[in-house]
């Protein structure tokens, strides 16, 4: 694969950086239509190096927009599509005999990309699910006793089908916490709808890209010139203590069982300085905070069952606090 694009950012330029992932929107947008807030949250992850839970129902774009996403940042993309019979050896790889050579072999699994789309995760075993967690978390994946890295940069966008779906198997709780962000995924607007169908009569193919004009439009080093920017974004004490109030308060909730853990007040400061950057500024407000609380928590907390009952959300909990807790000036 080529490192260099003609709309490439030069090497450690934090403002071409920004610029170069800026025109991902207007290019995602020539293949999926509508779903900005999507696009924002999957460059958040990759520039926290996180991961990105997908939910909606089936036929709202989520492969395409990921497909769409690994063409305008020039990275390679494969796609696992989870079933009942889905071994955890067909995510990470095994070890195959050779015959010839009288040895094993490593046959590295579709995880050995820059970003692994999980289709439809909840649909398979905990036990193949539970397959990706030391690849989230270490970046690596151990067969046979031996660490194998993975690529840089990696990201797991993993789609997932609402839990009332038949035939879903939920997350448990320490894998859904190893996403940063969960994303939901609406049904489009009407004029959204009528626009993808325009699409479809016009010839626009989902299967082929190409005929949409997507193209490369920021690379691999846009990319790691932009966290070391994001690295560098200041963080006051009094912001720092925004976000340990809000993750504290989810914890005392009479609707939860599980409020946000300090994992994920970690990652509400991360996803905020992210965005903090890409918006243009060198310091994170209060807004930023607010802005990401949502796609960073819902996932991070659990409802009572009498509170569900009730017609309670987990954004509807997250919400409530951040009207609750007191805003730094």
């Amino acid at each position: 694969m080529d490192p260099t694009t003609d709309n490439a950012a030069p090497a450690g330029d934090p403002a071409a950086a920004r610029a170069a992932l800026e025109a991902l929107r207007a290019e995602i947008a020539k293949a999926v239509v509508g779903q900005d807030p999507a696009v924002t949250g999957l460059v958040v992850a990759l520039l926290c190096r996180g991961h990105v839970l997908l939910e909606g129902v089936p036929g709202v774009a989520k492969t395409l927009l990921i497909r769409a996403l690994a063409a305008a940042l020039e990275l390679d993309t494969k796609r696992v599509q989870f079933t009942p019979d889905l071994m955890p050896s067909d995510v990470t790889g095994s070890l195959v005999y050779d015959a010839r050579t009288a040895e094993f072999s490593f046959q590295p699994g579709p995880v050995f990309t820059h970003l692994l789309l999980a289709d439809e995760i909840n649909r398979t075993p905990p036990k193949t699910q539970s397959s990706l967690l030391e690849a989230m978390e270490e970046r690596q994946v151990t067969v046979d006793g031996t660490p194998r890295a993975l690529p840089d940069p990696f990201l797991v966008a993993a789609t997932q089908n609402p839990v009332e779906y038949e035939g879903t198997y939920p997350l448990p709780e320490a894998q859904l916490d190893r996403f940063l962000l969960k994303l939901t995924i609406p049904l489009p607007s009407r004029q959204d709808e009528i626009d993808v169908l325009t699409r479809h009569a016009q010839g626009f193919d989902p299967r082929d890209l190409r005929t949409a004009g997507v193209r490369p439009v920021a690379n691999a080093a846009d990319l790691e010139a932009a966290r070391r920017a994001v690295a560098t974004t200041t963080v006051s004490p009094e912001i720092t203590a925004y976000v340990v109030d809000i993750c504290r308060a989810t914890r005392e909730s009479p609707s939860l069982t599980l409020g946000v853990s300090p994992r994920g007040a970690t990652a509400l400061l991360a996803t905020a300085r992210a965005w903090a950057w890409l918006t243009g500024r060198d310091y994170v407000i209060p807004d930023d905070v607010k802005a990401l609380a949502l796609p960073t928590l819902r996932h991070r907390i659990q409802l009572r069952p009498e509170a569900e009952m009730e017609g309670v959300t987990a954004d509807s909990v997250i919400n409530a606090v951040l009207s609750h807790v007191p805003v730094p000036r």
